[in-house]
């Protein structure tokens, strides 16, 4: 692939949309409540641009042009969408947006703990050790990895909304002083070199339109001898491009996540040693022989629930709490409640969880390779 063309990037004019956008609905409760506070007018122009890129593009009629549109504005692309989701992630998944494995009688939360805490393990993060969450969310991980690993962590994230609900959360829990945020592009990331002992990003780089770029950028950052680990979304070697159902598959995941280029595991593999680093070890977790499969809440198995309070909790992502929602998000929008756009979002992201279910089956997609790579010492 060519170079990517790096969007210029414009913080006040960010936060600017932020503030029309949003207000302050970043310290409101989280999910649901926070839709309430939204501009109708912003919401609209933030559907707009974010749907610009798919509406009318269906998988049979894809140009290459097409995805390279989407490559060069893939922050833009990436900041609204999350402008747009971030309300419905933490109404359905919570605070870590992320996949993870899952083993017998353990409860979604202990489990989605339990994927942060081994990539933590595996890079050997330690107390007193400086790292960055590359697309850090609205921070749910990195405050769990500060107490599970006593690190301090920044996190580098393009949405100003985000930002704001992960610093109140933070403060809330009384980790402001081991965790802070900044606002920025991974692609070009304004810290020094050699800031950081280890950098970690938890299914957040598949954002980018080139993996050799930012794990280029992540080895800028990364001090000699230092550690990266990440969780990639990946589509499998048994992808083909040349098999309509698998463009369709994965255009749906794209769409549905914000996605401006999902690529192969072969070329992720090689993109990381592109970048310079030694690839210690990288693995399919979605490989591993566990007892309930990584999208077994998307599927609606809801036998696999381990209490009452995850049978509750997981509902909401089932194909029946997904059309509730749908409709509860239609009668919203009509009588003005919720802004418009939010059903046509919610929607989105239930297709692409669809497709997430049948890639998975059908090993074509995995939202958890993992990969630790050294930056060789000087």
């Amino acid at each position: 692939m060519a170079s990517i063309q790096l969007e210029k990037e414009d913080h006040a004019r960010d936060a600017a949309f932020n503030k029309a956008l949003h207000g302050d609905s970043s310290r409101a409760s989280g999910g649901v409540w926070s839709m309430f506070a939204k501009s109708k007018q912003a919401q609209t122009a933030a559907v707009d641009e974010y749907f610009k890129h798919w509406d009318g593009k269906t998988a049979p009629a894809e140009t290459n042009e097409v995805r390279k549109a989407r490559r060069l504005e893939y922050a833009t692309l990436t900041r609204h969408y999350y402008n747009l989701a971030t309300d419905l992630y933490e109404y359905g998944w919570g605070g870590s947006f992320h996949f993870c494995r899952f083993a017998y009688g353990e409860g979604f939360r202990q489990a989605i703990t339990r994927h942060e805490h081994y990539l933590a393990h595996r890079i050997g993060l330690r107390e007193g050790m400086k790292v960055l969450d590359v697309g850090c969310g609205v921070g749910g991980p990195a405050r769990e990895i500060i107490k599970f690993a006593g690190v301090d962590v920044v996190g580098l994230n393009n949405n100003d909304y985000q930002i704001e609900r992960a610093t109140h959360y933070a403060a809330r829990e009384g980790l402001s002083n081991k965790l802070s945020f900044v606002k920025g592009d991974f692609m070009q990331m304004l810290f020094p070199p050699e800031s950081f002992d280890a950098v970690y990003a938890i299914e957040a780089t598949v954002h980018a339109p080139s993996l050799k770029g930012v794990y280029s950028e992540i080895y800028k950052v990364l001090k000699p001898g230092g550690v990266f680990g990440v969780y990639e979304w990946f589509m499998t070697d048994n992808y083909d491009d040349d098999n309509p159902q698998h463009r369709e598959i994965r255009l749906d995941i794209e769409e549905g996540d914000g996605i401006s280029n999902m690529v192969k595991i072969s070329e992720g593999i090689q993109a990381i040693k592109d970048a310079g680093f030694q690839l210690e070890h990288h693995e399919d977790l979605a490989n591993r022989e566990d007892i309930y499969p990584w999208y077994y809440p998307l599927a609606g198995e809801l036998k696999n629930v381990s209490s009452v309070w995850d049978f509750l909790n997981m509902l909401r992502i089932t194909k029946i709490g997904r059309e509730i929602s749908h409709q509860a998000f239609r009668a919203g929008e009509k009588v003005g409640m919720i802004p418009p756009g939010t059903q046509k979002i919610a929607d989105s992201m239930a297709k692409a969880g669809d497709a997430m279910v049948a890639a998975g089956k059908a090993k074509l997609f995995t939202p958890m390779y993992l990969m630790v790579a050294r930056k060789p010492d000087c």
